[in-house]
C-alpha cells in the first residue's frame, strides 16, 4: 500500500510539473504576456535591464552619428524629422518593452510649434501588455527621457496627453543662416537611386490632346523632384510607335507618295493623313489586305517599310517636340518598337520558368492576387501590350538597373499595372523590399459641365490649341493691367509665357492627382488665391524688396555670413518657421508623390510672407522725399530666405519666375 501511495504522489507531482511546463511554453509563445507577467524571474528581469541599456546605447549612437552627418552634410535638416528622432529615443528609454512604438510628431499652430501625440497610442499598447497607465502619465514619462538638444526650448503637457513642443529661436535662426549660405538643399531621404519615370506617352500619327496634359505635367514634376533629391533620373517617353495601325499608314503613304524612298513626303497634317488611311482601311478590302501585308513587312524589318515607318514617326516627333519645348520638358523617346525583340526573350524566359499556360490558343500568365491573366501571345502568334509592358519592366529593372520605377499613367490603368508588377515579382525580377515600383495614377480633366473636357463640337481638345488659348488669355490679362505700357517687348513676352504655361501646370499640380479636376482658364489666371499667377507675383514682390533698397545680391550674401537673423516679432517667427518646413514637405512628397502638398506649402509660404511684410518694415523711407532712412538687414535676409525656398519650389513644379510682371 505504501508503495502505491508513493507511486500516486510521484504521478501527481509529475502532472503538476507538466502543467507548469505547459504554462511556461504558452508564455514563451506569447512574449508580450511573458514580459507583462509580474512574476518574471530575476534572470529575465536582469536581461530586460540589459536590453534597455543596449537599446539606449544604440539609439544614442544613432543620434550622435546623425548629428555628425548633419554637421558635415549640405542637406537641409527636417525639423519634424529631427524631433521624431528625439521622441523615438525618449519613448524607447521610457518604455523599452514596447515593440515598434508610435512616434507621432506634427506641426502645430495653436499649441506650441510642434506636437507629439504618441501617448494615446502607447497607452493602448501598454494595456495590451497588461499594464495600466493614463496617457498624461505616459506623456510625462516620455518627456522625462527627451535628451538634451539644440532644437527644443521647452515642453509642456496639454489635454489628455499631448506634448506641446516649443522650438528655440536660436536654432531656427541658425538654420535660416545655413539656408542663406548654402542655398536650398534637399533633405536626406536615403542613398542615391536610379529612377526610371515613364510619362507623357502620346501615340504616333495622333496629335497630343488634353488627355496627355496630366501625365506630361505630373511626370515632369516628379522627375524634377527626384533630380532635386540627387537621384539619377531617366525620363522615358513610352510612345505608341508600333502596331497594326502602321500597316494602313504605310500602305497609304506608298499610294500617295510613290517616290517616298528618295524624296521626303510633305505630310503637313498627319492627323488628316491618319483619318484618310483609316477610311480606306474600313471601306476598301483590297487596301486592307495590303495594309496587313505592310504590317508583316514592317515586323520583318523590310527596308522600305522601315523607311516609311521612320518618315511617319519623324512627322509626329517634330509636333510632339514643339509641345515639350513650350512647356520646358525633356524626355528620352523609347517607344513600344524598342521592346519588340525583347518580347521574344521575355516570353521564352517565362516559359522556361513554367509560368505560362495555354488557354484557347492564347499563351497567358496568371499573377498572384490578380483574377485577370496577362495575354502574352495571341492565338495568331502576335504579341500584346501585356507582352510589351513585361519586356519594358524587365529592361528597366535589369538593363537600366532601376531602383525606383514610376509609371505616370491615368488611374484607369491601375489594375493593368497591378498585374504587370505582380507578374514581374512572380518571375523573380524584383523584390519590393529592395526596389520601389509604383503606378502614379491620376484623374481626368473635366470641363465646366463636369464631363470630360472637349471642344464645343464634342471633339477632344488639342493640346496645342489649349496652350495657344492660354497665351491669348494671359496676354489679355496683362494688357488689362496695362503691363504692356511698362514692360519691354521681351519682358512682356516672358511674362506672358510664364503666366500662361505656369498657370496651366499649376492648376493641374495643385489638385490632388488622384481626383478629377475642372479646367478653367478664369480660375487659373486669377491673381488671387492658390494660383500660379498669385505665386509668380508674390515671388516677384519678394525679390524686388532688396532691389528697391539698392541692396545687391553680393551685399545680401556677405550680410548672410555675419548677420544674425532676429525673430522677435511674431510674424518674423511665423515666417522663419514656415521657411524651415520646406524639407519635411519634400520628404512627404517623395513618399507619396502627391505634388499638390508642395503647392499648398508654397501658397502658405506666400501668404505668411504677406502677413510678415504688412507688419514688419524691411526698408523705412522718408514719406516726403522717399529717401531711404533705415534698412533692417535681418528682415531683408528673411525675405531672401523665403524667396530662395520659393525658387526651389518653382523649379520642382516647372514654373518659370520672372523679374518683372
Amino acid at each position: 500500500m505504501d508503495g502505491l501511495s508513493a507511486y500516486i504522489e510521484k504521478a501527481e507531482k509529475a502532472e503538476t510539473e507538466i502543467v507548469a511546463l505547459e504554462e511556461e511554453i504558452e508564455k514563451l509563445k506569447d512574449p508580450q504576456k511573458l514580459l507583462a507577467d509580474e512574476t518574471v524571474t530575476p534572470e529575465l528581469d536582469k536581461l530586460r535591464t540589459e536590453n534597455a541599456k543596449l537599446k539606449y546605447q544604440i539609439t544614442h549612437l544613432k543620434r550622435s552619428i546623425a548629428e555628425e552627418e548633419a554637421k558635415s552634410s549640405t542637406n537641409m535638416i527636417s525639423v519634424q524629422g529631427s524631433l521624431c528622432s528625439l521622441f523615438s529615443e525618449a519613448i524607447t528609454l521610457a518604455f523599452p518593452d514596447v515593440p515598434d512604438p508610435p512616434v507621432l510628431v506634427s506641426p502645430s499652430t495653436k499649441f506650441g510649434d510642434y506636437q507629439c501625440n504618441s501617448a494615446m497610442g502607447l497607452a493602448q499598447l501598454l494595456k495590451a501588455q497588461g499594464h495600466k497607465g493614463n496617457p498624461k502619465e505616459i506623456a510625462q514619462a516620455v518627456m522625462n527621457f527627451v535628451p538634451d538638444n539644440d532644437i527644443i526650448e521647452k515642453l509642456e503637457i496639454a489635454g489628455p496627453g499631448f506634448i506641446n513642443i516649443y522650438a528655440k529661436k536660436a536654432f531656427v535662426s541658425s538654420q535660416l543662416s545655413e539656408l542663406l549660405n548654402k542655398g536650398p538643399q534637399a533633405p536626406y531621404t536615403g542613398p542615391k537611386k536610379r529612377v526610371v519615370v515613364d510619362f507623357s506617352s502620346p501615340n504616333i500619327a495622333k496629335e497630343m490632346h488634353v488627355g496627355h496634359l496630366r501625365s506630361t505635367i505630373i511626370g515632369d514634376s516628379i522627375c524634377r523632384l527626384c533630380e532635386f533629391l540627387g537621384h539619377d533620373v531617366l525620363r522615358l517617353n513610352h510612345i505608341g510607335d508600333w502596331g497594326t495601325q502602321f500597316g494602313m499608314l504605310i500602305a497609304h503613304l506608298q499610294d500617295k507618295f510613290k517616290d517616298y524612298l528618295t524624296v521626303s513626303p510633305p505630310i503637313g497634317d498627319l492627323q488628316a493623313f491618319y483619318k484618310k488611311s483609316k477610311v480606306r482601311f474600313d471601306e476598301d478590302e483590297e487596301f486592307k489586305k495590303r495594309a496587313y501585308a505592310c504590317v508583316v513587312a514592317l515586323q520583318a524589318h523590310e527596308p522600305g517599310s522601315i523607311k516609311a515607318w521612320n518618315l511617319i514617326c519623324d512627322v509626329s516627333r517634330k509636333e510632339f517636340q514643339k509641345i515639350y519645348d513650350r512647356l520646358g520638358i525633356n524626355l528620352i523617346e523609347r517607344g513600344e518598337s524598342f521592346y519588340q525583340d525583347l518580347m521574344v526573350t521575355v516570353v521564352k524566359e517565362l516559359d522556361a520558368k513554367g509560368l505560362t499556360e495555354i488557354d484557347e490558343g492564347r499563351k497567358i500568365m496568371f499573377a498572384p492576387g490578380c483574377e485577370v491573366p496577362l495575354t502574352l501571345v495571341k492565338s495568331d502568334g502576335g504579341y500584346t501590350y501585356d507582352t510589351s509592358d513585361m519586356a519594358a519592366i524587365k529592361q528597366r529593372l535589369h538593363d537600366e538597373k532601376g531602383d525606383w520605377l514610376i509609371y505616370v499613367v491615368d488611374a484607369g490603368q491601375g489594375v493593368h499595372f497591378q498585374v504587370i508588377y505582380s507578374a514581374a515579382r512572380k518571375a523573380g525580377w524584383y523584390d519590393p523590399a529592395q526596389t520601389r515600383v509604383e503606378h502614379v495614377g491620376f484623374g481626368v480633366v473635366l470641363g465646366d459641365d463636369k464631363k470630360k473636357f472637349k471642344t464645343r463640337s464634342g471633339d477632344t481638345v488639342r493640346l496645342v490649341d489649349l496652350l495657344d488659348e492660354g497665351l491669348k488669355r494671359s496676354e489679355d490679362k496683362l494688357k488689362e493691367k496695362e503691363r504692356d505700357k511698362v514692360l519691354t517687348a521681351d519682358e512682356f513676352k516672358a511674362a506672358q509665357e510664364a503666366v500662361a504655361y505656369g498657370c496651366i501646370k499649376y492648376a493641374d499640380l495643385s489638385h490632388n492627382r488622384t481626383h478629377d479636376y475642372v479646367f478653367s482658364f478664369d480660375k487659373m489666371l486669377d491673381d488671387k488665391g492658390n494660383t500660379a499667377a498669385y505665386l509668380l507675383y508674390a515671388n516677384m514682390r519678394i525679390r524686388s524688396i532688396a532691389r528697391l533698397a539698392n541692396i545687391s545680391s553680393e551685399q545680401l550674401k556677405k550680410a548672410a555670413e555675419t548677420t544674425t537673423i532676429v525673430l522677435d516679432h511674431p510674424k518674423e517667427w511665423k515666417l522663419g518657421k514656415c521657411i524651415l518646413k520646406f524639407p519635411e514637405i519634400i520628404v512627404k512628397v517623395s513618399e507619396d508623390l502627391l505634388i499638390h502638398t508642395l503647392c499648398d506649402y508654397l501658397y502658405e509660404l506666400a501668404t505668411t510672407f504677406t502677413e510678415f511684410y504688412d507688419s514688419c518694415y524691411c526698408v523705412e523711407k522718408d514719406r516726403q522725399t522717399g529717401e531711404i532712412i533705415k534698412i533692417d538687414m535681418s528682415r531683408l535676409l528673411l525675405c531672401e530666405a523665403a524667396a530662395s525656398i520659393m525658387a526651389a519650389g518653382f523649379q520642382i513644379l516647372g514654373l518659370k519666375p520672372v523679374g518683372r510682371l
